[in-house]
């Protein structure tokens, strides 16, 4: 037995039979360290329960107060605008404030109507999206445990599964030859690994770097590989959707929906994992919000004790996030205006994707390189004909001043979510010299 699991602390245990009993296979994914975590009943409960019931003295938390409220200096303080001081210097709940993630899931369900009433957790807020991840690996992943990332990934994955939880890392094709998603490609790998009893699968629609994300049809296709997967192997599956750019979908035929969608009550061995946020969402990105949401078929029972766990991993890592942050983004989200603002900037960034397509057209760019279909988020990438990625981007730094990301030996990424509209003609035209000028030596 694990040391993490000798001696296990009677809360966990409490949450582990809680789980086993609502939803085995949820259990069984669960890595040793998942297995071991609970959220602890000692100053942050006794807190909760004198924020509630200590009506002439509360001394429990360690925070200072003042004339009743939250001591802070005005060097800070006046800075804060609409903001008071309550609602920004306290401590906020480990799991998050429970205001933002009941209106975090209400807007995930308007956002997302196909998943109708299927029920799914509350969700649980996180320092970003990074901070999600790695709590979700925390979580859910063990030394040797088989994760499938797709072959043009974020390469910050690889720190967060491998470095640091020690993952078997797979990948799985992402684009079939003349575009779209590789279905045939992905059910090859899972089919192949299945018999290894647990696999964790990693998405990320729209994509970083490609700026790919599935239709429909690819997204029913890729949650039949996984049911059929558990269903017919046995395999128990963790499917984590990291949809950091969620919603920014420039083609009709995209699926405008999270794939999370489709697979969050598809099989009760299928444990589907959604990662979403505030930054790209509400373009906030240093403001550090994100939100973990589950969800598995017949395992409603599971998910208070399961947000317990998460909760208690995030207790023991950052210990809560902003509540400045999230102040801020909930006072957002209840602005009349806020729907029509991210619909403007929307409409901004689809008009330069709408652009770069447009110019990439042209023929004249086929002997430079060669763009991957891209259709949503903040990224285009080409792959270079005959280039080195990492010289092409140095010289083009070097030599013209202008900055890209080498991707492997022949990728280059272009975040074209902050070049003008205006602007991209020139970029591109400054790109193609550079690489005529290199081949021609």
């Amino acid at each position: 037995m694990s040391p993490l699991l000798t001696g296990l602390n009677p809360l966990a245990a409490e949450l582990n039979q809680t789980i086993r009993q609502e939803a085995p296979a949820l259990f069984r994914v669960l890595s040793e360290l998942g297995k071991a975590l609970y959220f602890p009943k000692g100053i942050l409960t006794q807190t909760a329960e004198a924020n509630e019931k200590a009506h002439r003295f509360n001394a429990t938390i360690g925070e200072a107060r003042e004339a009743k409220h939250s001591m802070g200096l005005p060097s800070i303080t006046r800075h804060l605008c609409e903001i008071s001081p309550d609602q920004a210097l306290p401590y906020a709940p480990s799991s998050g404030r429970a205001d933002l993630r009941r209106a975090w899931l209400a807007e995930l369900r308007q956002k997302n109507p196909s998943l109708g009433d299927t029920p799914v957790s509350l969700p649980v807020v996180t320092s970003g999206i990074t901070h999600g991840l790695s709590t979700v690996a925390d979580m859910f992943v063990d030394e040797g445990d088989l994760l499938f990332m797709p072959d043009h990934l974020w390469g910050n994955y690889r720190l967060i599964f491998e470095v640091k939880r020690g993952a078997r890392p797979g990948v799985y094709p992402l684009l079939r030859l003349g575009g779209g998603f590789d279905v045939e490609g992905f059910r090859k790998v899972v089919k192949n690994h299945a018999a290894v009893g647990k696999m964790i699968v990693l998405f990320n629609f729209p994509n970083n770097p490609t700026g790919y994300s599935i239709t429909p049809a690819e997204a029913d296709a890729i949650r039949d590989v996984l049911v059929e997967a558990a269903a017919r192997e046995e395999c128990d599956i963790v499917a984590v959707c990291d949809d950091a750019y969620f919603g920014l979908f420039y083609d009709d035929e995209v699926m405008k929906e999270s794939l999370f969608t489709r697979l969050a009550g598809a099989h009760p061995r299928l444990l589907a994992v959604k990662l979403d946020g505030a930054s790209k969402e509400d373009y906030a990105w240093g403001l550090r919000v994100g939100f973990i949401t589950y969800g598995i078929a017949n395992g409603a029972g599971a998910y208070e004790a399961l947000e317990k766990k998460t909760g208690g991993c995030i207790r023991a890592t950052v210990s809560n996030s902003s509540n400045l942050s999230q102040s801020l983004v909930l006072k957002a989200m209840s602005d009349p205006a806020y729907q029509a603002e991210k619909a403007e900037k929307y409409a901004i960034l689809s008009g330069r994707a709408a652009r770069a397509r447009q110019v990439l057209s042209e023929a004249r760019f086929a002997e430079a390189w060669t763009p991957y279909p891209f259709n949503s988020g903040y990224f285009l990438c080409v792959r270079l004909n005959g280039l080195d990625a990492e010289a092409y981007r140095a010289r083009l730094l070097s030599e013209y001043g202008v900055g890209v990301i080498s991707n492997g030996s022949a990728d280059i990424r272009i975040a074209i979510s902050c070049v003008e509209e205006d602007e991209i003609v020139d970029l591109f035209d400054v790109m193609l010299k550079c690489a005529l000028e290199m081949k021609k030596g």
